[in-house]
């Protein structure tokens, strides 16, 4: 059981306080959205497959069903390296809390899906309501995108099957042509990434587990770094200026600039795209991401060392 507290020791160091607050409160994410979020991807799934591994080994201690299946292909001299004969009483309680922390994430992220899922068929069956009927003789189908008769600004992706790009009129009769380039490449900037998986994940691992820093900051940065990066698509296509402008215009009357306002990050993204903050070298976009992605490789080391070593 040794291997197993190692795991949750790294489980620890990963998901205590000092780690994410550390990323959190470094200046480069906001220059590198992209890589930011690759970070934290990383870092939560060192912290998830820490804790599978440990389940798995921590079962195949307390059950001899799980050992044999587990170990079924490998020599006897790799079992005995993992030292599973003799199982501690807390050896039993640390295997059924992880079982029940697997249970828990699993039933936290089925519930934020099929939530989601509900959500968007509310929202279509809201739209089919409200979009104008085709003439006699045309197809169906509507194409991507789809324009809703409302005075209100407003422009948003829906994901599914298909995929939806709504824009209301009053965001067509605000935006130049320019700037409609803009706000369509940031939404589809969002399908492409399939940042709504992403924003799954994040919520459904804060909620459930609300008291674990790594996971709350996760979700924190997850929905400010997608916008980022849909911004910085956007800027990419049609410009830093234009990507501003056409922001500012969707969202004036929600009180974009003001710092007291509840949309802070509309501000903060305007700003950015005013004054773009320049990009990480490329070598140290490569390392930062190349180190991120050894950082899950952790687990799987402490875990296979001890029959490595005992082949060897």
């Amino acid at each position: 059981m040794t291997v197993c507290l190692l795991l949750l020791s790294v489980v620890a160091l990963t998901a205590a306080v000092p780690a994410p607050r550390a990323l959190t409160r470094a200046a480069w994410p906001e220059r590198e959205p992209v890589v930011a979020l690759w970070v934290w991807q990383c870092l939560v799934a060192t912290v998830l497959l820490c804790c599978l591994t440990a389940l798995v080994l921590g079962a195949a201690a307390v059950f001899h069903t799980v050992r044999d299946h587990v170990f079924a292909p490998a020599p006897p001299a790799v079992t005995a390296a993992y030292d599973l004969s003799a199982t501690p009483v807390w050896a039993t309680a640390l295997t059924a809390l992880l079982a029940c922390g697997a249970a828990w994430t699993t039933a936290m992220l089925a519930r934020e899906l099929v939530e989601a899922r509900r959500g968007r068929v509310v929202a279509r069956a809201h739209l089919r309501e409200r979009a104008p009927d085709l003439p006699a003789g045309l197809p169906a189908a509507r194409g991507p995108m789809l324009v809703l008769e409302d005075e209100y600004p407003d422009a948003w992706w829906m994901p599914g099957h298909p995929p939806q790009l709504v824009v209301t009129t009053g965001a067509l009769q605000r935006l130049t042509d320019h700037q409609l380039d803009a706000v369509l490449a940031h939404e589809r900037g969002h399908a492409r990434a399939h940042h709504d998986w992403l924003l799954h994940l994040s919520t459904a691992l804060a909620t459930g587990f609300p008291r674990v820093p790594l996971f709350t900051h996760f979700c924190e940065q997850t929905h400010r770094l997608v916008e980022l990066a849909a911004d910085d698509t956007a800027s990419r296509r049609c410009g830093h200026l234009t990507t501003a402008l056409a922001l500012i215009e969707l969202n004036q009357h929600r009180g974009v600039l003001s710092c007291a306002s509840s949309h802070r990050l509309l501000g903060e993204r305007v700003d950015r795209l005013l004054e773009p903050p320049p990009r990480l070298l490329p070598r140290h976009r490569a390392l930062t991401t190349t180190a991120a992605a050894l950082v899950p490789l952790l687990p799987l080391l402490i875990t296979f060392a001890p029959g490595l070593t005992a082949l060897s």
